[in-house]
């Protein structure tokens, strides 16, 4: 899995800030030039950039990157991310437009992979998010 470039926040610079303390260092104003106002960012994108962003981080919660160490896999981690992307997804599903359906696939299968890394999985309607989505059910076969 890639690094994820949402992983930290980028920093939100100062009034007169300039990264490097120098006022006058035209350079220094390069690393801010970037960086939106967050009032200039469309709801919209917000919500779905925090979306991104619990989903990456419960799947890596989960262990889903390929060679995660298994001390690295944090279940309980994993529950609160995905129940916290479950409401999320909930309460903007009416401004999700397009990317509604894919939001909720990408959930469900969180959902399902948390249910499988479970050694004791939770029963339909009690897994992580499923007050908010539902009960999910493993596909059959």
């Amino acid at each position: 899995m890639a690094e994820n470039p949402n992983s930290s926040p980028a920093p939100i610079p100062q009034e007169g800030a300039t990264g490097s303390g120098a006022d006058t260092d035209d350079a220094a104003h390069t690393e801010f030039d970037n960086i939106r106002d967050l009032g200039d960012i469309p709801a919209i994108e917000v919500i779905t950039r925090s979306i991104v962003m619990l989903m990456s981080a419960a799947a890596e919660k989960l262990g889903l990157a390929e060679g995660t160490p298994e001390d690295r896999i944090d279940l309980p981690e994993a529950r609160t991310l995905i129940t916290a992307l479950a409401g999320l997804v909930d309460a903007s599903k009416a401004d999700l437009g397009i990317h509604a359906a894919p939001i909720r696939d990408g959930l469900k299968g969180l959902q399902l992979a948390f249910r499988e890394a479970s050694a004791y999985p939770d029963e339909p309607g009690e897994g992580p998010g499923e007050k908010y989505t539902g009960p999910v059910r493993v596909p059959k076969k």
